[in-house]
């Protein structure tokens, strides 16, 4: 339509008589070319955007609560298409960490369809009762189809208005200590985890173990989740998916480097917590690896199921193989307005060749008697074992109520024995 007003403007004008003569005619074909030019510039028929779309989103607040919550982040293009448009994305942690604080996404897509402008990605952020600190994370928008990206990485923030201090966070190095001399004992070996490193002591179980490592766990067993910090040693477990498990953790031995036949076994541990978590501190017969179990016996020193209910108790357990099969023998313990999560604990063992005693900060409560030939597992050396499960047959798996990274610290591992 202004086109056809442009040439009719101008074919008036060239009529006018103030530029008829023969004088003018260099003057008026300046005049038409340029308003020619200015008047088709201005001419929306004659505009040609064909630039791709840009994608971008803005940056937003969450607040945390107690419970684990969606959340939809808008994401955009600047103008219409009339292809669909595909997004690529993924999730990485900033002062907020994936598994602990929102749920890591590890490569997903959204699509805007055509004619369409927004879409929704969702998110997850995990929920608990504990104050933090405002922290954030990272969608990174990697790549897109039909479109280009203008904001690559948004940052979501999260607070937080909790006021219940996790349990570890200002309590952690209290709770009973044991002494480092028993009448009548030696002390053999001990670990203080005062290093910067672990000692040749120890070695990493790497993996999935054999179903799950024959209780149909869910965690991948990795080195990177073992650390020493300030005296302690440190087992932590991650939501993260990782060669094909949704779960990371470490499971650390003393095979082939600590091995013992009977005394008395201290370990100074606080427990990590919530539903589907299963921290261990126990030990298999150094025949493992030849004869098998239950045929090689183990000694569970201490075992914790996560969940509601029952981070109060801790389990001292037996297994071997009788004439019969498969066997057990297990003795639990309940704390009183407690959890083992809330402090540190000594939990031990006091074996013998007629029996085996489990205590918790020096108070008994249970005992097997070892003398029938049936229990001579229990009359060979043993090693230690370290670890946190994720899931399993008996503490069953996570849910919504599960708060990630948790974390077993260990204090110290002493071992006495009779002259």
């Amino acid at each position: 339509m202004l086109s056809k007003i442009t040439y009719v403007f101008l074919d008036s004008l060239l009529k006018l008589k103030i530029l008829s003569s023969k004088f003018n005619i260099m003057l008026k074909l300046f005049i038409y070319s340029f308003l020619l030019l200015v008047i088709s510039s201005c001419d929306d028929s004659n505009i040609s955007d064909d630039r791709l779309p840009e994608v971008s989103a803005e940056s937003i607040t969450v607040a945390e609560t107690n419970q684990n919550q969606e959340i939809s982040l808008e994401i955009s293009i600047d103008k219409p298409s009339t292809q669909e448009i595909i997004i690529n994305y993924n999730t990485s942690n900033g002062s907020a960490l994936a598994g602990s604080d929102f749920r890591s996404i590890q490569s997903e897509r959204v699509v805007i369809p055509a004619g369409e402008i927004t879409a929704s990605i969702t998110l997850t952020i995990l929920g608990d009762e504990f104050k933090e600190d405002p922290e954030h994370f990272i969608v990174n928008l990697s790549s897109a189809i039909n479109a280009s990206i203008s904001t690559d990485e948004i940052k979501i923030t999260i607070t937080d208005t909790d006021t219940l201090v996790e349990p570890g966070t200002s309590i952690t190095f209290e709770g009973y200590e044991s002494p480092l001399e028993y009448e009548g004992y030696n002390l053999v070996w001990q670990d203080e985890f005062e290093a910067d490193q672990l000692s040749d002591d120890y070695t990493f179980e790497i993996g999935t173990g054999s179903n799950g490592w024959g209780n149909n766990e869910s965690q991948y067993y990795r080195e990177e989740n073992t650390r020493l910090e300030d005296g302690y040693l440190v087992i932590q477990a991650k939501e993260e998916n990782f060669q094909g498990q949704e779960y990371t953790s470490s499971r650390i031995i003393t095979e082939g480097k600590k091995e013992f036949k009977y005394g008395r076994f201290d370990i100074r541990a606080r427990m990590p917590y919530g539903q589907g978590l299963w921290p261990a501190i126990w030990m298999l017969g150094s025949n493992f690896r030849q004869v098998g179990w239950p045929h090689c016996g183990e000694i569970d020193i201490m075992e914790m199921i996560g969940g509601q209910g029952r981070e109060a108790t801790v389990h001292g357990t037996v297994h071997w193989q009788s004439d019969n099969g498969y066997a057990s023998f297990t003795n639990s313990e309940e704390l009183i307005d407690a959890t083992l999560a809330e402090k540190f604990h000594v939990f031990s063992i006091i074996w013998d060749e007629n029996s085996i005693t489990w205590l918790i900060d020096n108070e008994p409560y249970g005992t097997i008697d070892t003398t029938p030939a049936h229990l001579d597992e229990f009359r060979e050396e043993f090693f230690f074992i370290f670890n946190v499960a994720v899931g399993g047959n008996w503490p069953q798996y996570p849910d919504e109520t599960t708060t990630f990274p948790q974390e077993m610290w260990i204090d110290y591992v002493r071992v006495f024995q009779k002259p």
